[in-house]
């Protein structure tokens, strides 16, 4: 709790021991009871009386703070002091639960503001080390995380070994061990070891500035509902005001007695005040964008939040969304005579110069150190391969054309996946299969969008058709779309987009530099961030942190449950608010109907509200 909201706090306690002394005061002393119930009313609601002042010079007159002063000071005209403070002091109550809440929601988000460095060892040219301002190092400069460190910006590692807590950019909570050569992000806490880093980026372009930056103005985009609140607020509470006045003066002037139609009209006043509804509404989705910030997903406003809500259609990339971008080994496939191992050795020997992905792949299934001695004379044959001579025996590798240039016969391979065809001293050995591994979540994924009633699940790729449609049918989509150029994509979810039913919305997931212009025209974009583009960030309206796909049934929960809260919110505090109202201008609630239906709606709003923040179970 804050020391503001500790100080208001003791300020309520104290008016409501005033107050019970003064409700338990016996009337035949004179003036103590009136006393002590106006040393409570102002003690509690001197600063509201304050904000009423400023507001009306401002020409701010009908807001809540001037219901609250013009009903409480009409009651003390009447003499019900005990009503006066009364209200005041649930009212602040009420105010008091609200500024909680907020601080609660908040505080999921606030906690990524911790993520901000303070510092970087910067390692000079002459070898010493410097503490400075992140903002002061540059790319490529050399920086030193010790351990417990906070890394200051996002860099390779180049000397090193470690573990690294990630929990509050991604919201996992397992360390990931680094190593030389690997990619750190800023934000990320060193938990052992030293590391050294080489900077790629800029701290104004780093993955801490950029978070930051999203939760800063996440809450500057309401939501539909919120925009809705503002407006009625906005025609709302000057029309209950001429409403009252009609109320106190009209019924006087056909016979009914004015002080009982004054305290109707002041009871109307407290009923109408719509703090409950501009409250609330807003809270219920803070409390929604704090609660998937904590499960790693990062929305970027309310309305986004809203509009996943709604999302029946989701469209994803391939690469890199739904598959990890990485080719790896499925299988060899050798000739007659030739043994798997033998295959593959040649294979990893012949690339052992190669920094291509494919290279990078065949070395790893090879799984041993390679002497480079062994191999001499490598030759790239461009678009086709390589040549290179493994302890005096020529081999070649690459695609069908290169054994078509050579004269070496080959069977037929399969298209679903990339072909290395590997000859030696011009005999066939046989071909391996080298495919895009799908991520580890990615079916899981796919079952959960349709377990939370997803309609339709489509995949765009430029692979080609076979190789797409495999990965379609392992993932079980509905539509595969593949052979596609980043602009046949956006014409795809362009044709996808008329296609959709009123007030139903699309998302598309996606993670590359040219995945930025569909992100940009779905209804909701939704970028990879852990491993994803800049561009696809910046494009994207959410960001999952942690790069699974299974965290987008995560936030369509989170997004449903949200806007769930906030119409029950909104159903709630108008029904009551309504029956009360009506019954206040009939002369049929008294001033304790009133606070139940300013202070009591407002109250219970709130903890509804709260719900949002608990995504744990979702």
């Amino acid at each position: 709790m804050t020391k503001k909201l500790k100080k208001r706090l003791q300020r309520i306690l104290a008016a409501a021991v005033l107050f019970a002394a003064g409700m338990l005061m016996p009337h035949s002393i004179p003036y103590a009871h009136a006393v002590l119930l106006i040393a409570a009313y102002l003690l509690v609601g001197y600063d509201v009386l304050l904000k009423a002042v400023r507001n009306i010079r401002r020409g701010k007159i009908f807001d809540e703070n001037f219901l609250m002063t013009i009903a409480t000071f009409g009651a003390f005209g009447l003499g019900d002091f005990d009503e006066a403070a009364a209200v005041m002091l649930f009212y602040q109550i009420g105010e008091f639960f609200q500024t909680y809440a907020i601080n609660r929601s908040r505080k999921s988000i606030s906690d990524l503001m911790d993520i901000r460095p303070d510092y970087a060892n910067l390692r000079r040219e002459d070898g010493s080390v410097e503490t400075v301002d992140p903002e002061e190092v540059r790319v490529g400069d050399v920086i030193l995380i010790k351990a417990g460190e906070r890394v200051p910006l996002d860099a390779v590692v180049i000397d090193g070994h470690s573990a690294l807590d990630t929990s509050a950019l991604t919201g996992e909570s397992l360390p990931r061990d680094v190593a030389c050569g690997d990619a750190i992000l800023s934000g990320c806490i060193n938990q052992n070891g030293l590391l050294t880093a080489r900077v790629t980026k800029e701290f104004g372009e780093s993955t801490v500035s950029k978070v930051l930056d999203l939760v800063e103005n996440a809450s500057s985009k309401k939501s539909t509902s919120e925009n809705f609140i503002s407006k009625f607020a906005k025609y709302y509470t000057p029309t209950v005001v001429f409403a009252a006045l009609a109320l106190a003066v009209i019924p006087p002037l056909f016979g009914s007695d004015f002080a009982t139609c004054f305290k109707g009209a002041l009871i109307f006043l407290v009923i109408s005040c719509p703090c409950a509804l501009v409250i609330s509404i807003p809270l219920s989705f803070f409390g929604g964008i704090g609660g998937a910030a904590k499960r790693g997903v990062l929305v970027k406003g309310s309305n986004y939040l809203e509009a996943l809500a709604q999302a029946d259609t989701i469209v994803f990339d391939k690469t890199g969304t739904l598959t990890r971008g990485v080719f790896e080994v499925e299988q060899l496939c050798p000739s007659e005579g030739t043994a798997p191992e033998e295959l593959l050795m040649l294979a990893a020997c012949a690339e052992s110069y190669s920094s291509h992905p494919i290279a990078l792949s065949l070395r790893k299934a090879y799984g041993r150190d390679i002497d480079e001695s062994r191999v001499t004379d490598v030759s790239e044959i461009a678009g086709k391969g390589l040549s290179a001579r493994v302890e005096g025996r020529l081999v070649y590798a690459g695609n069908r054309r290169l054994m078509d240039q050579i004269g070496c016969p080959c069977p037929e391979a399969p298209d679903y996946a990339t072909v290395v065809y590997v000859a030696c001293d011009g005999r066939f050995m046989g071909y391996i299969l080298l495919g895009d591994v799908l991520k580890e979540d990615s079916v899981q994924a796919i079952r959960e969008l349709k377990n939370v009633g997803i309609r339709q699940t489509v995949m765009l790729t430029g692979d080609n058709k076979a190789a797409g449609e495999r990965v379609g049918s392992m993932l079980g989509l509905d539509q595969i779309y593949t052979q596609l150029l980043p602009g046949d994509k956006v014409d795809k979810v362009e044709a996808l987009l008329a296609a959709q039913k009123d007030g139903a919305k699309l998302a598309f997931v996606g993670d590359g530099i040219n995945d930025a212009p569909v992100l940009a025209r779905a209804d909701i974009g939704i970028a990879m961030g852990g491993l994803g583009s800049d561009a696809a960030i910046e494009a994207a309206d959410i960001v999952i942190m942690t790069d699974e796909p299974s965290k987008i049934a995560t936030a369509i929960r989170i997004a449903r449950k949200t806007l769930g809260i906030a119409k029950q919110n909104t159903v709630f505090a108008l029904t009551v608010k309504l029956c009360v109202m009506v019954l206040g201008a009939f002369g049929k609630a008294n001033m304790w109907a009133a606070v139940f239906a300013d202070v009591g709606v407002a109250f219970l709003a709130i903890l509804n509200s709260l719900r949002a923040l608990n995504t744990e179970k979702l």
